[in-house]
Protein backbone atom coordinates (compact mmCIF):
# COMPACT_ATOMS: atom_id res chain seq x y z
CA UNK A 1 0.00 0.00 0.00
CA UNK A 2 1.65 3.54 -0.91
CA UNK A 3 0.95 6.09 1.84
CA UNK A 4 0.07 9.95 1.06
CA UNK A 5 1.12 12.74 3.56
CA UNK A 6 -1.42 15.35 2.73
CA UNK A 7 0.50 18.00 4.80
CA UNK A 8 -1.46 20.71 4.08
CA UNK A 9 -4.88 18.68 3.97
CA UNK A 10 -6.52 17.62 0.65
CA UNK A 11 -10.10 17.79 -0.29
CA UNK A 12 -12.50 14.90 1.24
CA UNK A 13 -13.13 14.00 -2.87
CA UNK A 14 -9.25 13.51 -2.93
CA UNK A 15 -8.79 11.70 0.03
CA UNK A 16 -11.60 9.29 -0.61
CA UNK A 17 -10.08 8.88 -4.30
CA UNK A 18 -7.35 7.97 -2.91
CA UNK A 19 -8.19 5.59 -0.67
CA UNK A 20 -10.56 3.68 -2.81
CA UNK A 21 -7.82 3.26 -5.08
CA UNK A 22 -6.30 1.31 -2.62
CA UNK A 23 -3.83 3.91 -0.87
CA UNK A 24 -3.05 5.25 2.62
CA UNK A 25 -3.63 9.17 3.40
CA UNK A 26 -2.52 11.09 6.57
CA UNK A 27 -3.64 14.73 6.77
CA UNK A 28 -2.52 15.69 10.17
CA UNK A 29 0.25 18.36 9.40
CA UNK A 30 3.93 18.16 10.65
CA UNK A 31 5.82 20.88 11.54
CA UNK A 32 8.11 22.69 8.93
CA UNK A 33 11.44 21.25 11.41
CA UNK A 34 9.88 17.80 11.67
CA UNK A 35 8.64 17.30 8.20
CA UNK A 36 11.50 14.56 6.88
CA UNK A 37 10.91 13.13 10.30
CA UNK A 38 7.40 12.66 10.20
CA UNK A 39 7.90 11.36 6.06
CA UNK A 40 10.60 8.70 7.56
CA UNK A 41 8.67 7.31 10.52
CA UNK A 42 5.55 6.86 8.85
CA UNK A 43 7.53 5.39 5.65
CA UNK A 44 5.51 8.09 3.27
CA UNK A 45 5.86 7.85 -0.84
CA UNK A 46 3.92 11.04 -1.71
CA UNK A 47 4.23 14.45 -0.14
CA UNK A 48 1.14 16.58 -0.90
CA UNK A 49 1.61 20.33 -0.05
CA UNK A 50 0.25 23.75 -0.93
CA UNK A 51 2.00 26.93 -0.11
CA UNK A 52 2.23 26.73 3.36
CA UNK A 53 4.79 23.69 3.36
CA UNK A 54 8.30 24.29 1.75
CA UNK A 55 9.66 21.48 0.04
CA UNK A 56 13.55 21.61 0.18
CA UNK A 57 16.52 19.84 -1.39
CA UNK A 58 17.67 18.91 2.65
CA UNK A 59 13.84 17.31 2.97
CA UNK A 60 14.44 15.59 -0.13
CA UNK A 61 17.83 13.81 0.54
CA UNK A 62 16.68 13.19 3.98
CA UNK A 63 13.64 11.05 2.96
CA UNK A 64 14.72 7.99 0.25
CA UNK A 65 11.66 6.70 0.35
CA UNK A 66 9.65 9.16 -1.43
CA UNK A 67 8.49 9.36 -5.14
CA UNK A 68 6.25 12.01 -5.74
CA UNK A 69 5.55 15.63 -4.63
CA UNK A 70 2.07 17.03 -4.83
CA UNK A 71 1.31 20.75 -4.95
CA UNK A 72 -2.16 21.57 -4.58
CA UNK A 73 -1.80 24.50 -6.90
CA UNK A 74 -0.55 26.50 -9.67
CA UNK A 75 3.08 27.31 -8.81
CA UNK A 76 5.73 25.40 -7.88
CA UNK A 77 7.99 28.36 -6.12
CA UNK A 78 7.96 25.80 -2.79
CA UNK A 79 9.03 23.17 -4.01
CA UNK A 80 13.00 22.47 -5.09
CA UNK A 81 11.99 21.19 -8.55
CA UNK A 82 15.29 20.79 -10.09
CA UNK A 83 16.24 18.76 -7.34
CA UNK A 84 13.87 16.96 -7.16
CA UNK A 85 14.19 15.96 -10.83
CA UNK A 86 17.55 15.32 -10.28
CA UNK A 87 16.67 12.81 -7.81
CA UNK A 88 14.12 11.04 -9.51
CA UNK A 89 11.16 12.43 -7.71
CA UNK A 90 8.39 13.03 -9.30
CA UNK A 91 6.63 16.61 -8.81
CA UNK A 92 2.67 17.31 -9.99
CA UNK A 93 0.13 20.21 -9.38
CA UNK A 94 -3.09 21.23 -10.54
CA UNK A 95 -2.83 24.19 -12.84
CA UNK A 96 -6.19 23.88 -14.37
CA UNK A 97 -8.45 23.46 -11.26
CA UNK A 98 -8.33 27.21 -9.47
CA UNK A 99 -8.35 29.15 -12.60
CA UNK A 100 -11.55 30.02 -12.38
CA UNK A 101 -11.91 30.95 -7.92
CA UNK A 102 -8.63 33.08 -8.39
CA UNK A 103 -10.28 34.92 -11.73
CA UNK A 104 -13.48 35.80 -9.79
CA UNK A 105 -11.08 36.91 -6.85
CA UNK A 106 -9.67 39.57 -9.02
CA UNK A 107 -12.63 41.02 -9.89
CA UNK A 108 -13.90 41.02 -6.22
CA UNK A 109 -10.70 43.23 -5.74
CA UNK A 110 -12.04 45.10 -8.99
CA UNK A 111 -15.34 45.69 -7.72
CA UNK A 112 -14.15 46.79 -4.34
CA UNK A 113 -11.92 49.38 -5.58
CA UNK A 114 -13.49 50.89 -8.08
CA UNK A 115 -16.73 51.58 -5.68
CA UNK A 116 -14.72 52.15 -2.53
CA UNK A 117 -16.05 49.33 -0.73
CA UNK A 118 -13.11 47.87 1.64
CA UNK A 119 -13.48 51.33 2.86
CA UNK A 120 -16.96 51.80 2.78
CA UNK A 121 -18.09 48.63 4.75
CA UNK A 122 -15.31 50.10 7.44
CA UNK A 123 -17.04 53.30 7.87
CA UNK A 124 -20.33 52.38 7.59
CA UNK A 125 -20.00 50.37 10.56
CA UNK A 126 -18.09 52.79 12.43
CA UNK A 127 -20.69 55.99 11.42
CA UNK A 128 -23.13 55.02 9.00
CA UNK A 129 -26.02 55.22 12.17
CA UNK A 130 -24.73 59.41 12.35
CA UNK A 131 -23.26 60.30 9.30
CA UNK A 132 -25.28 58.10 6.69
CA UNK A 133 -25.66 61.51 4.37
CA UNK A 134 -22.06 62.19 4.36
CA UNK A 135 -20.67 59.46 3.83
CA UNK A 136 -23.26 58.70 1.14
CA UNK A 137 -21.78 62.36 -0.69
CA UNK A 138 -17.79 60.51 -0.01
CA UNK A 139 -18.51 57.46 -1.51
CA UNK A 140 -20.27 58.97 -4.56
CA UNK A 141 -17.25 59.36 -7.06
CA UNK A 142 -16.76 55.63 -8.33
CA UNK A 143 -16.71 54.41 -11.85
CA UNK A 144 -17.72 51.54 -13.96
CA UNK A 145 -15.91 48.29 -15.22
CA UNK A 146 -17.23 48.77 -18.30
CA UNK A 147 -16.19 50.27 -20.98
CA UNK A 148 -12.62 50.52 -19.67
CA UNK A 149 -9.46 48.27 -20.54
CA UNK A 150 -7.95 45.04 -18.11
CA UNK A 151 -4.32 44.46 -18.86
CA UNK A 152 -3.38 41.06 -18.28
CA UNK A 153 -0.34 40.07 -17.55
CA UNK A 154 0.38 36.46 -17.81
CA UNK A 155 -2.16 35.19 -20.29
CA UNK A 156 -1.97 31.32 -19.35
CA UNK A 157 -4.89 29.67 -17.75
CA UNK A 158 -5.96 32.10 -15.18
CA UNK A 159 -5.39 35.15 -17.18
CA UNK A 160 -7.70 33.67 -19.97
CA UNK A 161 -9.80 32.76 -17.25
CA UNK A 162 -9.86 36.80 -16.28
CA UNK A 163 -9.93 37.48 -19.82
CA UNK A 164 -13.31 35.80 -20.18
CA UNK A 165 -14.88 37.71 -17.30
CA UNK A 166 -13.80 40.74 -18.37
CA UNK A 167 -15.47 40.54 -21.84
CA UNK A 168 -18.36 39.19 -20.41
CA UNK A 169 -18.38 42.68 -18.15
CA UNK A 170 -17.79 44.37 -21.91
CA UNK A 171 -14.43 45.82 -20.90
CA UNK A 172 -11.88 45.57 -23.25
CA UNK A 173 -8.92 43.06 -23.24
CA UNK A 174 -4.92 43.48 -23.98
CA UNK A 175 -2.28 40.70 -22.77
CA UNK A 176 1.49 40.20 -21.98
CA UNK A 177 3.06 36.98 -22.06
CA UNK A 178 6.02 36.09 -23.67
CA UNK A 179 5.27 32.48 -24.16
CA UNK A 180 1.72 32.47 -25.65
CA UNK A 181 1.40 35.09 -28.92
CA UNK A 182 -2.32 34.17 -29.19
CA UNK A 183 -5.37 32.89 -27.62
CA UNK A 184 -8.99 31.84 -28.91
CA UNK A 185 -11.28 32.69 -25.63
CA UNK A 186 -14.60 30.30 -25.73
CA UNK A 187 -16.90 32.37 -23.51
CA UNK A 188 -20.08 30.06 -22.89
CA UNK A 189 -23.69 32.09 -22.36
CA UNK A 190 -25.80 30.21 -20.14
CA UNK A 191 -29.32 31.24 -21.24
CA UNK A 192 -28.38 29.81 -25.21
CA UNK A 193 -25.98 27.64 -24.45
CA UNK A 194 -23.98 29.00 -27.10
CA UNK A 195 -19.87 29.43 -27.39
CA UNK A 196 -18.63 32.58 -28.46
CA UNK A 197 -15.21 32.69 -29.73
CA UNK A 198 -13.05 36.04 -28.89
CA UNK A 199 -9.25 36.03 -30.10
CA UNK A 200 -6.80 37.83 -28.17
CA UNK A 201 -3.23 38.74 -29.40
CA UNK A 202 -0.71 39.24 -26.79
CA UNK A 203 1.08 42.49 -27.15
CA UNK A 204 4.32 44.02 -25.03
CA UNK A 205 4.54 44.47 -21.49
CA UNK A 206 4.98 47.85 -21.93
CA UNK A 207 2.21 48.39 -24.18
CA UNK A 208 0.16 46.53 -22.30
CA UNK A 209 0.63 48.98 -19.32
CA UNK A 210 0.63 52.33 -21.16
CA UNK A 211 -3.17 51.21 -22.73
CA UNK A 212 -4.75 50.30 -19.70
CA UNK A 213 -6.99 51.51 -17.06
CA UNK A 214 -6.83 48.17 -14.89
CA UNK A 215 -3.82 45.59 -14.92
CA UNK A 216 -3.89 42.06 -13.06
CA UNK A 217 -0.71 39.72 -12.51
CA UNK A 218 -0.81 36.08 -13.13
CA UNK A 219 3.12 35.49 -13.66
CA UNK A 220 5.38 33.51 -11.43
CA UNK A 221 7.64 35.11 -9.97
CA UNK A 222 11.52 35.59 -10.88
CA UNK A 223 14.20 33.51 -10.86
CA UNK A 224 16.58 35.89 -9.69
CA UNK A 225 13.88 37.46 -7.59
CA UNK A 226 13.16 41.15 -9.05
CA UNK A 227 9.92 42.40 -8.82
CA UNK A 228 7.65 42.55 -12.52
CA UNK A 229 6.12 45.50 -11.48
CA UNK A 230 8.67 48.03 -10.14
CA UNK A 231 8.66 51.98 -10.18
CA UNK A 232 9.59 52.12 -13.35
CA UNK A 233 6.51 49.38 -14.68
CA UNK A 234 4.17 51.51 -12.36
CA UNK A 235 5.19 55.01 -13.27
CA UNK A 236 4.19 53.71 -16.89
CA UNK A 237 0.87 53.24 -16.29
CA UNK A 238 -2.13 55.74 -17.21
CA UNK A 239 -2.34 58.45 -14.06
CA UNK A 240 -5.18 57.17 -12.16
CA UNK A 241 -4.78 53.50 -12.84
CA UNK A 242 -4.80 50.52 -10.46
CA UNK A 243 -3.48 47.30 -10.17
CA UNK A 244 -4.24 43.59 -8.63
CA UNK A 245 -2.01 40.78 -7.56
CA UNK A 246 -3.22 37.39 -7.08
CA UNK A 247 -0.10 35.47 -8.24
CA UNK A 248 2.77 35.58 -6.29
CA UNK A 249 4.11 37.94 -3.78
CA UNK A 250 7.37 39.86 -4.77
CA UNK A 251 5.95 40.14 -8.18
CA UNK A 252 5.19 43.89 -7.47
CA UNK A 253 8.05 45.97 -5.94
CA UNK A 254 5.46 46.74 -2.82
CA UNK A 255 7.94 50.00 -1.91
CA UNK A 256 7.22 50.99 -5.20
CA UNK A 257 3.53 50.36 -5.15
CA UNK A 258 3.22 52.15 -1.86
CA UNK A 259 5.02 55.48 -3.34
CA UNK A 260 2.73 55.24 -6.36
CA UNK A 261 -0.31 55.33 -4.44
CA UNK A 262 0.66 57.85 -1.88
CA UNK A 263 1.62 60.04 -4.74
CA UNK A 264 -2.12 58.87 -6.13
CA UNK A 265 -0.43 57.74 -9.53
CA UNK A 266 -2.05 54.46 -8.93
CA UNK A 267 -5.64 54.75 -7.39
CA UNK A 268 -5.95 51.87 -5.69
CA UNK A 269 -4.60 48.40 -5.25
CA UNK A 270 -6.25 44.71 -4.37
CA UNK A 271 -3.57 42.28 -3.08
CA UNK A 272 -4.21 38.58 -2.31
CA UNK A 273 -0.72 37.55 -1.73
CA UNK A 274 2.61 39.38 -0.20
CA UNK A 275 6.16 39.19 0.14
CA UNK A 276 6.25 38.31 3.71
CA UNK A 277 3.60 35.97 4.07
CA UNK A 278 2.18 35.36 6.80
CA UNK A 279 3.27 38.81 8.42
CA UNK A 280 2.72 41.74 5.27
CA UNK A 281 4.18 44.73 5.69
CA UNK A 282 1.85 47.09 8.05
CA UNK A 283 1.91 49.72 5.68
CA UNK A 284 0.33 47.47 3.19
CA UNK A 285 -2.26 46.83 5.41
CA UNK A 286 -3.82 49.44 7.01
CA UNK A 287 -3.35 52.06 3.21
CA UNK A 288 -6.64 53.28 2.48
CA UNK A 289 -6.54 52.52 -0.97
CA UNK A 290 -5.27 48.49 -0.70
CA UNK A 291 -7.86 46.26 -1.12
CA UNK A 292 -6.84 43.21 0.72
CA UNK A 293 -7.43 39.31 0.97
CA UNK A 294 -5.25 36.66 3.00
CA UNK A 295 -4.20 34.31 -0.21
CA UNK A 296 -7.65 32.76 -1.17
CA UNK A 297 -7.38 32.93 -4.74
CA UNK A 298 -7.91 29.05 -4.67
CA UNK A 299 -10.01 28.91 -1.70
CA UNK A 300 -13.13 28.19 -3.10
CA UNK A 301 -15.48 25.04 -2.08
CA UNK A 302 -15.42 23.80 -5.27
CA UNK A 303 -11.65 24.44 -6.49
CA UNK A 304 -10.83 22.54 -3.24
CA UNK A 305 -13.09 20.16 -4.92
CA UNK A 306 -11.10 20.19 -8.81
CA UNK A 307 -7.70 20.47 -6.74
CA UNK A 308 -8.30 17.33 -4.75
CA UNK A 309 -9.56 15.23 -7.64
CA UNK A 310 -6.71 16.59 -9.95
CA UNK A 311 -4.43 15.78 -7.26
CA UNK A 312 -5.76 12.79 -6.86
CA UNK A 313 -5.86 11.34 -10.35
CA UNK A 314 -2.63 12.71 -11.04
CA UNK A 315 -0.94 9.92 -8.12
CA UNK A 316 -3.15 7.58 -9.32
CA UNK A 317 -1.68 7.95 -12.35
CA UNK A 318 1.72 8.08 -11.87
CA UNK A 319 1.95 4.83 -9.29
CA UNK A 320 -0.03 2.39 -12.06
CA UNK A 321 2.04 3.71 -15.19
Amino acid sequence: MKRVLANDGIDKIGKLLLEEAGFFVETTKAAEGQLAETINSGNFDVLLVRSATKVTSSVMDACPNLKLIGRAGVGLDNIDVKYADAKGIKVINTPAASSQSVAELVFAHLFSGVRFLQDANHAMRIQGETKFNELKKSYSSGIELQGKTLGIIGFGRIGQAVGKMAIGLGMNVVASDPYIKEATLLIHILPTQQDISVKISTIPLEEVLTQSDFITLHVPGKVNGKAVIGGRELDMMKPGAAIVNAARGGVIDEDALLHALDSKHIAFAGLDVFENEPTPAAALLHHAHISLSPHIGASTAEAQERIGREMAEGIISYFKN
